[in-house]
């Protein structure tokens, strides 16, 4: 034998990992119940062990400090929920891992046979019932950490000092171990700098039993004279003992891979699915999709042994990195002044951000590297461009020309939706968002997300081209600055107008230890330094104020109002600015002098539709043209052009 085949002998020996020696050391099956159509749901616990050496895992924050067991590796132990075909071989063969949101996720009968997958990943979530949990080692360090609080009532004296996003969803405190070096700042805007609360003016105690400063208490927060709730107050202040969030990566990327490679795990226990899962797509949507994009860029599609993890990605609504891989990091964030993830890559093609110095990248590096990219679908709509910074995605932070999609990806853009789409119908009356000035928005995206769905399964599976991507590009002249003037917005008395309703895209001074590229590693400034805005833009409407480019529901091409993916607060700190991740809807009067009383310059479904046979012979034309361009199922179409028929829209 020739001493490159004695080579080549020896690498495969090292590669190979025989079937049963999974990185999942336990996957222990608690409940088993039947579900319909010949289904059974199975629940229970499994538990991994990760090698810190391993290449695959030196990525993940603080790995390397953790306490670790006789055998040199780290422990963790997370929920899981298969829902499965009771007759495997009446599977399909693919796999889908549907990734829970804040820990709320359950498995669900798919159609087609397919497997589905949740588990635990979020190591901040504290357990509860119903929910999908992890537990992960700490790290014995300390660090800086800030919690942000706004809209108390007014002369409120003390607040707890919880964890958690700046402002956002939170999950398990953080532990303050000192108030040496805690530091309080206030600001009445977003907009406004943060000024330093002098030190006499505020304590770490407890000013509910006793007068200020009252009794110290490293988890309570007191003013002196009580909370002002124009403000927005921002404690940084000394945490310890964080736990590894980024394991919550490799967590997924372990069982996902011995459910799909693995015959029994190290304990003796059978793979509950082995020889079903031929395929595997990971789907999440929001916080869950943001999810997907940073296991993407972080390497996480290889699993200790180099097997690849997903053959498809189906990120929904989510246009950032997740900030969990961070000490104290904030996976329950909302893109919230002073919160890390959108600080990139978060494009998939590759694009020299000359902006922020960090030079040539792609969220898909790592894969490229590894040569085992999966295919992607990504689906999102007008809320992400107005709350959730979309525009860096698609045209990088300076905003000068497209970044062009790679082969392996395809991005269907829904216009004039919501956070997540509307329900759908063709009602012209919605009740108004909670917290909001508009109305709701009904708007559906859900539609195009199933025939996208269906698309992706078939392009994993049979190398079937999916339906080409349909969004706004530069180039068509899609895209515009966020003002009513550039956008073509129109001027409607009584209402709001789309200026100032951006959540701005902010250069951040995170600090040294903080890794641009992967959003990982410590933030050592707390709060980040704010460098500057940077530009971001948003597509342009028609007469109406609906969006042009994407792929426009029957409701957006039959309209009855004016759908927009941003809204404003009603009260509060933010007032007037945007609320959340809520949409907005104006509908159009109903009648030609309704319209006139008003002043409304958009024409009054009276002068749209000329009967109600009309209107549903507008919306069946347009659901057609989306089965034709196959965007919508053909059961959606009756379902959406049924729902029409009903209406009382021109009745």
């Amino acid at each position: 034998m020739t001493k490159a085949m004695l080579g080549a002998a020896l690498l495969a020996v090292l590669l190979f990992v025989p079937p049963g020696q999974a990185r999942v050391s336990s996957l222990v099956v608690e409940s088993r119940k039947p579900l319909a159509d010949g289904y059974e749901l199975l629940e229970g616990h499994f538990t991994g062990t990760l090698d810190p050496a391993n290449p695959h895992n030196a990525i993940i924050t603080d790995i390397t400090l953790a306490p670790r067991d006789a055998g040199g590796r780290l422990k963790y132990t997370a929920t899981f929920a298969i829902a499965k075909p009771l007759d495997l071989g009446k599977a399909s063969g693919v796999l889908v891992y549907d990734v829970p949101n804040r820990g709320h996720g359950a498995a669900a009968i798919l159609p087609g046979g397919h497997i589905d997958v949740v588990s635990g990943w979020q190591a901040d979530v504290v357990p509860g019932n119903g929910l999908q949990t992890i537990e992960v080692p700490f790290a014995p360090v300390t660090g800086m950490a800030a919690v942000r609080f706004l809209d108390m009532p007014a002369g409120t004296t003390t607040l707890p000092v919880k964890g958690g996003p700046l402002g956002g969803i939170g999950g398990r405190n953080f532990e303050p171990v000192t108030a040496e070096g805690a530091k309080l700042y206030r600001s009445t805007s977003d907009d406004t700098p943060a000024v330093l609360v002098p030190a006499g003016d505020w304590a770490l105690a407890d000013c509910e039993a006793a007068a200020f400063p009252g009794k110290p208490d490293l988890t309570k927060l007191c003013v002196k004279g009580g909370f002002d709730p124009r403000y927005a107050y921002t404690l940084a202040f000394r945490a310890g003992n964080p736990r590894l969030l980024g394991i919550g990566f490799a967590a997924t990327r372990d069982l996902v891979a011995f459910l799909r490679y693995g015959d029994a795990d190290e304990a003796g226990h059978a793979n509950p699915v082995k020889g079903a899962a031929r395929w595997a797509i990971g789907r999440g949507s929001s916080q869950s999709g943001n999810y997907l994009r940073s296991l993407i860029r972080l390497g996480f599609n290889s699993a200790e042994d180099g097997r690849t993890v997903f053959d498809g990605l189906n990120p929904i609504i989510a246009q950032r990195q997740l900030p969990m891989n961070l000490r104290f990091g904030t996976p329950g964030g909302l893109a919230y002044l002073y919160e890390a993830g959108s600080d990139g890559p978060d494009w998939w093609g590759e694009y020299d951000d000359t902006t922020r110095g960090t030079g040539k990248s792609s969220l898909l590096d790592r894969c490229n590297a590894a040569h085992n990219c999966p295919k992607i679908v990504e689906n999102f709509g007008a809320a992400e461009f107005w709350n959730l910074r979309a525009s860096a995605a698609l045209v990088g932070p300076d905003a000068k020309a497209d970044i062009a999609l790679p082969a392996n990806v395809r991005r269907y853009y829904n216009p004039s939706v919501t956070h997540g789409g509307g329900p759908g119908g063709f009602n012209r009356l919605t009740p108004p968002v909670n917290g909001c000035v508009l109305a709701a928005n009904p708007d559906p995206s859900s539609d195009t997300g199933r025939a996208t769905f269906a698309a992706l399964v078939d392009w994993v599976t049979k190398d079937t081209a999916p339906p080409p991507s349909k969004y706004p590009t530069l180039a068509a002249g899609d895209l515009v600055a966020p003002n009513a003037a550039a956008m073509g917005f129109p001027k409607i008395p009584g209402t709001l107008s789309p200026d100032h309703q951006l959540n701005p895209l902010m250069l951040y001074d995170f600090g040294p230890g903080f890794h641009t590229l992967d959003v990982s590693g410590t933030i050592d400034l707390v709060p980040p330094k704010v460098v500057r805005t940077l530009p971001s833009l948003v597509p342009r409407v028609d007469a109406d104020g609906n969006e042009l480019a994407g792929v426009r529901s029957p409701l957006l091409e039959a309209p009855l109002g004016t759908y927009v993916g941003w809204n404003a607060t009603a009260s509060g700190y933010r007032a007037g600015h945007f609320c959340g991740n809520s949409g907005g809807y104006i509908p159009f009067a109903a009648t030609r002098a309704e319209r006139i009383a008003k002043n409304d310059p958009r024409p009054s479904i009276e002068e749209r539709y000329s009967s109600h046979e009309a209107y549903v012979a507008k919306v069946k034309a347009a659901a057609d043209a989306l089965v034709a361009g196959r965007y919508m199922l053909p059961e959606d179409a009756a379902r959406v052009v049924r729902q029409a028929a009903d209406s009382d829209v021109r009745r």
